[in-house]
């Protein structure tokens, strides 16, 4: 009975304490005054109105923590004049005052209002001050989540894309597999489509010379890819070209450019032959086959199968993916502010090309697909952006968590792709900031699944995953690349490749 008490008077005197707490956290809030306006999609402009009476309590606190250890000539620690301490520390004092009132009031905005910030607000801190009679005001622009009304976004009927892996795939795979083993022999003939030329190219725009990539070495392939433009008919404009040949065309600059004043414009080139090459690829015996870890022709055929289904199962997910947000994003009239979706840009399509890798598409495969996307680059972040938010509020509804074991296998199944130790692709991507995007991947995949899970699918035909009619350069016609660019593509790729 006397331990029944005693912990009913301990209960008594927790259940005292905390509602004392609350009652001084009561009383310590300030009487802001908030307005907050909207100033364009997803953005909000913020004026914050501090009471003089609440700047003057931070004041007073902090002149006592001061007076308590000041050390000032002539005084002892703990008996210097108020008065003193106020004048001598007078810069610090108002230093933190700022600081705390500013913090304060920040966290009791973000407490008593309904702003959902993405990012961290635009305060130029050097150029605040707190007035030293009067109210203190500040104000700010935030970007906030778009608010809209989550879809119905269970039982959809969705298209499927599907399709088995053919023979014809794997030998094609197969083809761009040995090449990367293969060795180049300069030959006296003309090009022909599969050939690679060594070639000068210089990109001009009414007459003036916009870059100039000299000596390199591109595959001829029927389409070929920069960063910036697409150069369709590639394989017919060079076929039959000889060293010392030249040949002029003219492209037209992706609308999504990084050159903003380039989009859309005409940009004639001009292909110098410096010389013509043909590959050789190593036959399939047994040295070979040990020196790429394959018992034999068979077991190769296998792996590349089974990596080939993988590649299947990626555009699969990635269609259905679309699809499925095509239609819980169809009600999203909500529009993102143009700074947000530039900012977006790079992180948009390092995650792109971080599940290309996941999926097990080659070094060139991924090149292609990276020029690509740099060429619809704001449309592609913006609708993924769309994407994100809505995922983000199916998430929070389904109360879905990343945990260490999600990622931990991620990383497992990406080392293992690459023959890399587990720990040190976290470390890379812990370095390079890729991990958060991983997170956020995982996070958005387990949305979509809740969502595929209650879906009613149609499956249909699915084109080939295996292309060998894109040649991918990883340089601009709009813009020169300096060789210390070049340098880096080429260390960031050996670091993939390791």
């Amino acid at each position: 009975m006397s331990e029944e008490i005693d912990q009913n008077a301990e209960v008594q005197a927790d259940g005292d304490v905390g509602v004392a707490e609350a009652e001084q956290a009561a009383e310590s809030k300030m009487d802001l005054n908030v307005t907050i306006e909207d100033v364009g999609p997803c953005k909000k402009h913020v004026r914050v109105s501090v009471p003089r009476n609440s700047i003057d309590e931070v004041f007073s606190e902090l002149l006592e923590e001061y007076a308590e250890k000041a050390e000032v000539p002539g005084f002892r620690t703990g008996n210097v004049p108020t008065s003193l301490v106020a004048k001598r520390f007078k810069s610090e004092i108002s230093e933190q005052a700022k600081q705390r009132v500013l913090m304060a009031s920040l966290e009791q905005l973000g407490e008593d209002s309904d702003l959902d910030p993405i990012n961290e607000p635009n305060l130029d801190l050097e150029s605040i001050e707190i007035p030293e009679e009067g109210d203190f005001e500040y104000e700010f622009d935030v970007e906030v989540r778009p608010s809209f009304d989550l879809p119905e976004y269970k039982g959809l009927k969705v298209e499927r894309p599907n399709r088995e892996t053919t023979d014809e795939e794997v030998d094609a795979y197969l083809e761009q597999f040995l090449e990367q083993y293969g060795s180049l022999t300069p030959v006296e003939a003309p090009a022909e489509e599969g050939d690679y030329v060594t070639v000068d190219i210089q990109a001009a725009h009414d007459g003036k010379t916009l870059t100039k990539i000299d000596d390199v070495s591109v595959r001829v392939r029927p389409t070929l890819r920069f960063q910036d433009a697409e150069f369709e008919g590639f394989a017919d404009f060079i076929k039959g070209a000889s060293a010392g040949d030249s040949r002029e065309a003219d492209v037209t600059v992706s609308m999504e450019a990084d050159t903003i004043g380039m989009r859309g414009e005409s940009v004639h080139l001009t292909f110098k032959v410096l010389d013509v090459k043909r590959i050789d690829t190593p036959d399939l015996n047994e040295e070979f086959l040990g020196r790429i870890g394959a018992s034999s022709v068979d077991d190769l055929r296998d792996q590349v199968r089974q990596m080939l289904d993988r590649q299947v199962k990626y555009e699969q997910r990635q269609a259905t993916r679309r699809m499925v947000m095509e239609k819980i994003t169809e009600s999203a009239s909500w529009e993102l502010p143009e700074d947000l979706v530039n900012k977006q840009v790079d992180n948009a399509l390092r995650r792109e090309i971080l599940e290309l890798q996941q999926a097990g598409f080659t070094s060139k495969e991924i090149l292609a697909r990276e020029n690509d996307l740099r060429q619809n680059s704001l449309s592609m972040t913006r609708q993924n952006l769309q994407e994100h938010f809505v995922l983000d509020r199916i998430a929070e509804q389904e109360n879905i968590e990343v945990t260490d074991e999600d990622l931990d296998m991620e990383i497992f199944s990406m080392a293992m792709q690459k023959g890399e130790n587990p720990r040190r692709v976290r470390a890379r991507m812990i370095k390079n900031g890729t991990i958060e995007n991983l997170e956020a991947q995982i996070r958005e995949r387990k949305a979509v699944d809740v969502i595929l899970d209650s879906a009613e699918f149609t499956d249909i035909k699915m084109p080939p995953t295996v292309s060998n009619n894109i040649e991918a350069l990883n340089r601009s016609v709009c813009r020169t690349t300096s060789q210390s660019d070049i340098d880096a593509d080429a260390d960031d790729d050996e670091g993939d490749e390791e």
